[in-house]
């Protein structure tokens, strides 16, 4: 036992934070890299074809996918609709990823501008993704990554909470305390923390109505605490539209640089309601994705279930990858820069590492793709990275 022992840790000897990063890479037995000029000619392969878990730089696949659908200008819309005979206001979610508080504030703030001054009760139209709607790979944590999606969503389904002398407070001014994050924060005992709403969908719409209904009030507007849940609006014309702030664009950069979940399946979710015009679910992500990156692979050898790559059922070789990144270069600029000319996202699940971008050298964009599917020191990545760069 003690040779075996021994055996095992002389492997883990050449995967080391210090000393040649590309002969770490050649240590292992699951990994793959590809590396191309701007002219597509391979620079460096390693079971460039073979199948690979990609975890997050499927937020690449994502972000191409919207980007080639909507453009960077695209902006998400909600509706709004009053009935002024019962004063019910509704809201018609339309997926938008990124209504934050500050968002919603503008909202209020029309609508009071409209003459909005009495509401009994805030209507809930969710039916653009379905009921109770978790995609795959969404862990059971109280974390903001697993924040499931919502067609009404609030601060990415997240609350940010305080607790100071056994009392719960909201954690930025913009957004008011609501209830339900009261709850949220009664359940830990200090300091401050960010959560998402919980794994029931409803439970994100309770946050998001209190919440709107919080910030309605701050403009003025007697608001009731009732809650009609997943209703379909009434045939009326809506009373404001809201056009996002944000572009898609906008909404993508922070996407990729923090690696958000939610934006990402928000995203696709989207993507797949306009195209199979039905509410959104799991199985139109899958089907979409495959229908989308079949002629762009010009293969079935890959596997798509999830737009933020949680799921450990996603499947990409290296090639596929940089393949996706030579068409994904006109809006290579959204990148975030994370080793000096080493524009990428990275990708990380247990016993995956994985990142996959462009390494630039005297304005020479390259396509790379680095995906390593065991326990590899957390750096690893980023060193390989800076070597190619330095060697290509």
């Amino acid at each position: 036992m003690k040779k075996l022992l021994l055996s095992g840790l002389l492997l883990l000897i050449p995967l080391t934070t210090h000393g040649n990063a590309l002969s770490n890479f050649a240590a292992l037995r699951n990994a793959g890299l590809l590396v191309v000029d701007p002219q597509g000619r391979s620079l460096r392969s390693d079971r460039a074809n073979q199948a690979f878990i990609p975890a997050s730089t499927t937020k690449l696949v994502t972000a191409w996918l919207v980007l080639e659908k909507w453009g960077e200008n695209h902006r998400f819309h909600t509706n709004f609709y009053y009935e002024p005979q019962n004063k019910t206001l509704w809201v018609k979610g339309g997926g938008d990823p990124y209504l934050v508080s500050e968002e919603l504030t503008t909202i209020a703030q029309q609508l009071r501008r409209k003459g909005l001054v009495q509401v009994n009760a805030i209507a809930l139209d969710t039916s653009y993704f379905a009921a109770g709607l978790v995609m795959p790979g969404t862990g059971r944590t109280n974390n903001p990554y697993d924040a499931v999606p919502s067609a009404i969503a609030a601060n990415f389904n997240t609350v940010n909470i305080k607790k100071r002398n056994g009392r719960v407070i909201s954690a930025e001014p913009q957004t008011p305390l609501t209830p339900y994050a009261e709850s949220m924060g009664r359940r830990f005992s200090k300091g401050t923390l960010r959560v998402n709403t919980g794994r029931n969908p409803r439970d994100a719409e309770t946050s998001f109505a209190q919440l709107f209904a919080a910030l309605l009030r701050r403009q003025g507007i007697q608001v009731e605490s009732r809650i009609i849940y997943g209703q379909r609006v009434p045939a009326i014309p809506p009373y404001y539209q809201h056009y996002n702030s944000r572009t898609l664009g906008e909404v993508v950069r922070p996407m990729l640089k923090y690696s958000t979940n939610f934006i990402a399946n928000q995203l696709i979710l989207s993507l797949a309601a306009e195209h199979y015009r039905r509410p959104a679910n799991a199985s139109d992500v899958k089907n979409y994705m495959q229908k989308r990156l079949i002629p762009l692979f010009h293969s079935h050898n890959f596997a798509m279930r999830d737009g933020a790559g949680l799921s450990r059922a996603n499947r990409l070789s290296p090639q596929q990858l940089v393949q996706l990144l030579k068409n994904f270069q006109r809006w290579k600029h959204l990148l975030p820069e994370v080793e000096p000319g080493v524009y990428a996202k990275s990708g990380t699940l247990n016993g995956v590492s994985t990142l996959a971008g462009y390494l630039v050298k005297n304005n020479q964009w390259k396509p790379f793709a680095l995906m390593m599917n065991q326990s590899v020191p957390h750096k690893l990545r980023n060193r390989i990275a800076r070597e190619l760069r330095k060697n290509y």
